[in-house]
C-alpha cells in the first residue's frame, strides 16, 4: 500500500473506533448511576470506619457544569471499555497489511487474548482502587474536615481503570511487532531492565508511591505478562529461523 492508501486505512479504521465509542458512550449515560454509586462507595467506606454519619459524606463541585461533566465523563469512559472490542479489532485490522497470509490467523489470537486482557487490567484497577482511595485518606489528621473535589477524584479514579487496562494490552503489542518483523525476540528481551523499570514507575505514578502493596499488585501481573510475551516472541523467532533454514537447504 501506498502511504496515501494507508492514510485513507487509518482514517477508515479512526472514523470505525470513533463510532463505536460514542455508541458505548450513549450507553454509559444511561449507565451514569449504578457506575457512580460504584465508584462513590470508597469515600462512603472511609466514613462509616470513621463513624460519620454516610447521609452527610459528599464530594464538591466547583462549578456550575461540574454534574454534568462528571455524567459525561463516566459516558466516555464506559463507552472506551464497552467498545474496546471494537476499537482493538481496528487497531490490530490496520496491522494486518504487514503480516503474509499464513501469519494473518495470527490475529484472531491476538485479538481474542487482547480484549481479556484489557479488561483483566480494568478490574485489576478496580480492585485496588478501595484500597488505594483508604489508604490516602488515612494520613489525614482526624481532627480536620475533608473536602475532595469530584472532578479531581473522578480523573484519578477513571485514569487508573483505563491506564490499568491498557497496560494489560502492551504485551500483546510486543508480540504483534514480532510477528511483523519490527523487533526480535532477543530485542525484546534485551531491554527486560527498561521494562521492568517502566513497569514500575508506571504503577509508581497511577498508584500513589506510599502504598506499595497496590503499586506490587498492579506491577507484577504486568511483569508477568511481559516475559510472556518474550516466551512468545523467542518461540515464534525459532520456528522461523528452522523454515527460513529448510527452505536455504532445499534450494
Amino acid at each position: 500500500m501506498s502511504l496515501g492508501e494507508h492514510l485513507i486505512e487509518l482514517r477508515k479504521r479512526l472514523m470505525r473506533a470513533a463510532g463505536a465509542i460514542v455508541l458505548g458512550a450513549i450507553g454509559g449515560w444511561f449507565l451514569y448511576d449504578p457506575v457512580w454509586a460504584a465508584l462513590y462507595d470508597p469515600i462512603v467506606r472511609i466514613a462509616a470506619a470513621r463513624g460519620i454519619d454516610t447521609a452527610e459524606v459528599n464530594l464538591n463541585y466547583g462549578t456550575i457544569t461540574g454534574g454534568f461533566e462528571q455524567h459525561l465523563q463516566i459516558s466516555i469512559v464506559v463507552g472506551l471499555v464497552i467498545s474496546s472490542p471494537v476499537w482493538l479489532y481496528q487497531i490490530f485490522a490496520f496491522l494486518v497489511p504487514g503480516l503474509t497470509r499464513k501469519e494473518k490467523r495470527y490475529t484472531f489470537g491476538f485479538f481474542f487474548s487482547a480484549v481479556p486482557l484489557f479488561f483483566a487490567g480494568c478490574a485489576t484497577g478496580w480492585f485496588i482502587l478501595p484500597h488505594i482511595v483508604e489508604l490516602m485518606a488515612s494520613f489525614i489528621p482526624a481532627e480536620s474536615t475533608s473536602l475532595f473535589d469530584a472532578r479531581t477524584y473522578l480523573d484519578f479514579v477513571l485514569k487508573l481503570v483505563i491506564a490499568s487496562g491498557i497496560a494489560f494490552v502492551l504485551p500483546v503489542f510486543l508480540v504483534l511487532l514480532n510477528f511483523v518483523g519490527v523487533l526480535s525476540g532477543r530485542a525484546i528481551l534485551a531491554g527486560w531492565r527498561w521494562a521492568i523499570l517502566a513497569i514500575t514507575i508506571f504503577t509508581a505514578i497511577v498508584t500513589p508511591a506510599a502504598d506499595v502493596i497496590s503499586m506490587f499488585l498492579l506491577a507484577i501481573p504486568m511483569i508477568a505478562l511481559y516475559f510472556i510475551a518474550v516466551g512468545i516472541a523467542l518461540l515464534h523467532d525459532r520456528r522461523v529461523a528452522k523454515r527460513q533454514a529448510a527452505f536455504v537447504g532445499e534450494s
